[in-house]
């Protein structure tokens, strides 16, 4: 099996350690690198966090290069860290023994070198903010066109979102930058909550996971317990596995079902964040839309397959 070259932009996050997991434990994936950024805690916690995982996981020679540490849209309101739903320290409260500490920002300048060494083979998987994808743009637009695609999760395009009824919280988080990386003249496919809100492990099978795939999945179920005591407070005894969806897609898109058209995102406003595409078969002006490359996103998909993929990968021996 031919291997995938991804690097992974990340903001661990309980859900991003399932995805990561993933990506480690597929025999299709090379993992080039991991790049963080801010959102489920700040960066410097984030980029310990990834560090951390990669430690346990026997993989410290996958690099870890820090990121984005605040939004590109402007009039944003500070930002307030979930820690109701992924800990202080952003994976679970479990002890961690690696310290949180200052970090310079190199997470653009990497994704853009390994892009250019690897021209039309990597793959982009962002499951936070888009911010870093964002900065190697601005820094270097000419990566666009080398970029093999480039995976998020991210959006709500038919469903409500999850942070305000508008905007799932990964766009809504930087919804600027969102907007960029969709008007970029590279391939994109979003898995978004239209998808991801299908994917729920109940908290049984997360244990018979942890059980049959030994220390590793021992350590995800471990960390994901305050996550699924978030979903358990609203009446679902498991968690939605937001993130590894977006792994999945990359290694069994058949599992998706996608929707293409010009995609604009919302940046200011009650409404910001709301991704908007316009469908490949309406007929009428553009607008706004104009000149926006096709995109992708994922409005429906196979939710049992995509959870026994995860099971069959990260339970392998």
């Amino acid at each position: 099996m031919s291997q995938q070259k991804v690097i992974f932009d990340t903001d661990p996050g309980v859900d991003d350690a399932l995805a990561l997991y993933y990506l480690l434990r597929h025999p299709g994936i090379d993992l080039l690198g991991v790049t963080t950024v801010f959102g489920n805690a700040p960066v410097e916690v984030t980029t310990r966090n990834a560090a951390w995982l990669l430690k346990q996981w026997g993989h410290e020679d996958v690099p870890v290069h820090a990121g984005a540490s605040a939004t590109m849209t402007p009039d944003m309101a500070e930002e307030s860290f979930p820690t109701h739903i992924h800990g202080l320290n952003g994976l679970g409260d479990i002890p961690i023994d690696m310290a949180a500490g200052p970090v310079s920002e190199t997470a653009a300048r990497f994704i853009i070198d390994t892009v250019r060494a690897h021209p039309g083979e990597v793959r982009l998987l962002a499951v936070g903010r888009m911010t870093n994808l964002a900065r190697a743009l601005a820094l270097d637009p000419g990566i666009a066109p080398l970029v093999r695609d480039v995976v998020i999760m991210g959006g709500a395009f038919r469903v409500p979102g999850n942070i305000t009824p508008a905007a799932e919280a990964n766009i809504w988080g930087d919804a600027l930058a969102a907007d960029v990386v969709f008007g970029a003249e590279w391939p994109v496919v979003a898995i978004p909550l239209d998808l991801t809100t299908q994917t729920f492990m109940d908290a049984a099978t997360l244990q018979d996971l942890a059980r049959r795939g030994g220390a590793g999945m021992e350590l995800v179920a471990e960390l994901s317990q305050d996550y699924v005591g978030f979903y358990r407070g609203a009446g679902y005894d498991g968690m939605l596995v937001h993130d590894c969806c977006a792994a999945v897609y990359l290694t069994d898109p058949d599992l998706f079902d996608l929707a293409r058209g010009e995609v604009r995102v919302v940046d200011r406003g009650i409404a910001i964040g709301l991704t908007l595409c316009n469908p490949e078969d309406r007929k009428g002006p553009l607008a706004d839309w104009e000149g926006r490359p096709r995109q992708s996103y994922a409005h429906d998909g196979d939710a049992p397959a995509i959870l026994a993929r995860i099971d069959q990968v990260c339970t392998a021996r």
